[in-house]
């Protein structure tokens, strides 16, 4: 735990939540300053700032509760669609630095953008540039 994380304080018991799911690793809450009604924030109970650095177990099991919900918050709130997303890292727009994936119902009509619309201008890049970022990764 971080002491000084909002979200390590509401696993705690320290700040009241409301909770909407738990499971032996995970927590799920409603967003104190939601995107929509519904949106839903679904985290590690342990204290991990980025998702890179989520032990495997822990990921598949934050990401078994956002399968299991995400149906079921479109269900309460009567949703047409959700997006699942995660801020990774501050230029990111990752506020709280604990992992958390948000699940946003989403409506016809409501104004919203899909996900792309998040990274801005998409770069204009070459198949070169393109291989040699997927070399890159593999190799990083």
């Amino acid at each position: 735990m971080s002491e000084d994380c909002i979200f390590c304080s509401i696993v705690d018991g320290d700040i009241p939540a409301r909770t909407v799911h738990e499971t032996d690793g995970a927590l799920a809450f409603l967003d104190a300053n939601p995107l929509a009604p519904g949106h839903t924030l679904v985290i590690p109970k342990t204290h991990h700032g980025q998702i890179g650095d989520l032990p495997a177990d822990l990921a598949g099991e934050v990401f078994d509760v956002v399968t299991e919900l995400t149906p079921r918050i479109r269900s309460a709130v009567d949703a047409d669609a959700a997006n699942v997303g995660i801020n990774d890292g501050e230029a990111a727009g990752q506020e709280v630095p604990h992992v958390h994936v948000h699940v946003v119902p989403r409506f016809e009509g409501d104004g919203g953008a899909p996900i792309h619309a998040v990274a801005g201008d998409r770069p204009d890049l070459s198949d070169g540039e393109i291989d040699a970022i997927a070399d890159a990764i593999r190799s990083a």
